[in-house]
């Protein structure tokens, strides 16, 4: 079925007010998780509402967390999620971010005591809709990358996110996990009723699988590259400097340490890392953004080794389905939105999908 974008987010709103989430918290978080649907990451929007139930249930998320600003400098900051979701904390840290660079030409800020956040690329493209480069990286409490030569999950999908202001042209966006795929491939797929390409993930016994049952139950995905042999190092390698960024810097934990360090804590404390750029602190106005749209155009002209599948740019599918969904409505197969009417009802909240 598809749903218009106003009547998910509707929905999404009434459970998280049912939960006592706070209005700017359930706003943002609505406002984000539709927005990673609009953009066709169907992994990182209204689907997660299931996994922040069960966090929910089990005491491992803050429902009306206290978020604050815990250190700042004029072109830094840290922000504390208080233990709720990261979409409100990553909401207030993005626009920080983005403020401060426009006023000092750059400007990081850092995100402790969170969760999940959502799509990264949503934070990013806030600074390219300001004329700004954005940068957004998260770590993730649940592990799931296998590193080179190894066959035990040691981080988290990790993603990084990088947006960039063009002129004549849409921004460039790059939103990337640092795994193969994000996890949430394998949990479409399963919904789907799809087998997995071969290489996304392992097995229980480190071995490629094309059964998504498995690959979820074994949580081993490939860094970016799949093979040693193929060049994993690198996706393993930017694996480790999301954690670094979004974890040792933050002060959030890092998942394989964090029982012997934490011993019975409940909450997980993701962290996250924004950096915004002021493109004009380099060159003259429009300049970047002259020189950026002219490498799109060339990408664009460049010869297609298939006629039919031209060049694209980074950003170029995530448009065409927010064109096509803000048309149509967002895609939601029957068995989530089964799953999303049972958590509304369960919460007292209206049903309205």
């Amino acid at each position: 079925m598809n749903i218009p974008a106003e009547k998910l987010s509707a929905q999404l709103q009434a459970v998280f007010r049912a939960w006592g989430m706070s209005e700017p918290a359930l706003e943002a978080s609505a406002r984000l998780m539709i927005a990673a649907d609009l953009r066709g990451i169907d992994s990182h929007g209204a689907m997660m509402l299931v996994l922040y139930d069960e966090l929910r249930r089990e005491g491992r998320l803050e429902m009306n967390p206290q978020v604050k600003i815990a250190r700042e400098s004029p072109v830094t900051a840290l922000v504390d999620g208080g233990g709720g979701l990261g979409h409100y904390p990553a909401d207030v840290a993005m626009k920080l971010a983005i403020t401060k660079a426009e006023k000092s030409g750059l400007a990081a800020v850092g995100v402790r005591h969170s969760n999940h956040f959502g799509a990264a690329g949503v934070y990013a493209m806030q600074a390219a809709e300001r004329g700004l480069i954005g940068f957004a990286t998260t770590n993730v409490w649940n592990l799931a990358i296998v590193p080179t030569r190894g066959k035990q999950s040691m981080f988290g999908t990790n993603p990084i996110a990088f947006a960039a202001p063009a002129g004549k042209n849409p921004a460039f966006c790059l939103d990337m996990a640092t795994s193969t795929v994000a996890i949430g491939k394998l949990k479409l797929a399963l919904l789907h009723g799809k087998p997995l390409p071969k290489g996304w993930a392992l097995d229980m016994d480190g071995k490629v699988t094309e059964d998504a049952k498995a690959a979820l139950a074994a949580r081993k995905l490939t860094p970016v590259g799949g093979t040693a042999e193929l060049s994993s190092h690198k996706g393993y390698g930017l694996a480790a400097m999301v954690e670094i960024l979004s974890a040792m810097l933050t002060g959030a934990w890092y998942t394989p340490t964090r029982e012997a360090r934490h011993p019975g804590e409940k909450h997980f404390n993701v962290g996250h890392f924004f950096l915004a750029i002021d493109p004009k602190a380099f060159r003259g106005e429009g300049e970047f953004e002259t020189d950026l749209d002219d490498m799109i155009d060339a990408l664009r002209a460049s010869l297609p080794a298939d006629p039919s599948q031209p060049v694209l740019v980074h950003g170029d599918p995530e448009r065409a389905a927010m064109k096509e969904r803000e048309r149509n409505g967002i895609p939601v197969p029957d068995a989530l939105a089964a799953q999303l009417r049972a958590i509304a009802k369960s919460c007292g909240a209206e049903v309205s999908i």
